[in-house]
């Protein structure tokens, strides 16, 4: 479904009991809503109202021209709640969807009843630029991402989960390699210019932040970081996944995140 917001699209899905909780969910960088589809089932069987956004430039979301910020792309998330009149949500973002919930938590936490960051960051780090920069390069190149879509799998994912689950495997390289360039590259931007540590320490949000073991892109010291700035924040690790734990061990995943959500009911 669209939501028509200033002469572009956001694409949602909406789903289960219409007066239960809404639980929001934000994606990474070069995927969209779909990576989420292994928590769907047991949010609706525990009566939950599950709300996935395709960030700008991603899955079903136009893209827009330009560089993008953290701030912009949390006003997405506000603007698509408000069209749909939904007040208040649980987040779980993941990589620059939790980033995003951090920027959302800042300026519009009055609307988070909770948040859950996955695999994410506090602020840019050190470096990032260099890092980046061969990426950056291969999809302006290319003028798209399927060249970034083998090495993207490999950050995402573990050697284990290609054979225990090929379709998925191939569906997620798919969506990489479809991504739009300009949705990519002014999600770049905004990840390589963001900083929310003077800010976390602020936030009134109850937050457990959540973090696969062997994530070498957004590594557990960050995401552990985001915890302990967060007043009553905590913190969970994830075994033998890297930057994808929702994906790789969703029983282990769905298992911490009911039992988050089902407390701050």
């Amino acid at each position: 479904m669209l939501i028509e917001l200033a002469g572009r699209r956001i694409y949602y899905d909406l789903a289960g009991a219409e007066k239960g909780p809404v639980v929001c969910f934000t994606h990474s960088l070069a995927s969209d809503s779909g990576m989420w589809a292994e928590q769907l089932p047991p949010l609706l069987a525990a009566g939950y109202r599950v709300l996935r956004l395709d960030m700008r430039g991603h899955g079903g979301s136009d893209p827009v021209a330009g560089d993008y910020t953290m701030a912009a792309l949390a006003d997405d998330v506000a603007a698509a709640l408000d069209f749909l009149g939904i007040s208040r949500v649980h987040l779980v973002g993941l990589s620059i969807g939790g980033m995003l919930g951090q920027a959302f938590a800042v300026a519009h936490g009055q609307r988070l009843l909770s948040a859950m960051l996955c695999d994410t960051a506090p602020q840019t780090p050190p470096g990032a630029q260099e890092a980046w920069a061969p990426r950056i390069a291969a999809v302006k190149n290319a003028n798209a991402l399927a060249p970034l879509a083998d090495p993207t799998m490999e950050r995402w994912f573990t050697d284990a989960f290609k054979p225990r689950n090929p379709g998925r495997w191939k569906q997620i390289h798919a969506t990489i390699a479809a991504t739009s360039p300009a949705g990519y590259l002014g999600c770049a931007a905004a990840i390589l210019d963001f900083d929310f540590v003077p800010r976390l320490p602020s936030l009134k949000v109850p937050t457990l932040v959540v973090c696969g073991a062997d994530d070498q892109g957004t590594p557990p010291a960050g995401n552990k970081r985001i915890a302990e700035l967060v007043p009553g924040g905590r913190y969970q690790e994830i075994a033998n996944a890297r930057h994808f734990p929702n994906v790789e061990h969703p029983d282990v995943f769905n298992g911490i995140m009911l039992g988050w959500l089902n407390a701050q009911r």
